[in-house]
């Protein structure tokens, strides 16, 4: 079994928006994943949007300010192409779930 952690600033030079990702492997398979977008409010990272297994299959939730979720299944998904799925998600679309966020924290 192997296991994988890093972070990525998606805007290196302000340092106000992540991608962190974690995931478990064992022999060729995803057993567990969990990838995250996060971005930086007042000087706390808050979370955005987030692909895991956490439920036992996997999802994505995208996080709401006021503290409420919203749950996608991804029926039909294994875990790797779920997660190949939700990275590619993350790093094409960071602005559009950045500026939701923004905008809902301003309503």
């Amino acid at each position: 079994m192997g296991e994988r952690e890093f972070l990525i600033y998606l805007d290196p030079e302000t340092r106000l928006c992540r991608y962190r990702h974690y995931h478990v492997w064992q022999g060729t398979q995803i057993v567990e994943f969990r990838i995250q977008l996060e971005i930086m409010v007042a000087g706390v990272w808050c979370p955005v949007v987030r692909y895991d297994t956490a439920h036992g299959k996997p999802h994505r939730d995208i996080l709401h300010p006021n503290g409420k979720q919203t749950k996608e299944w991804l029926d039909g998904f294994l875990n790797a192409d779920a997660l190949t799925f939700g990275q590619k998600d993350i790093i094409e679309n960071w602005t559009s779930y950045r500026d939701r966020f923004l905008k809902e924290m301003s309503l």
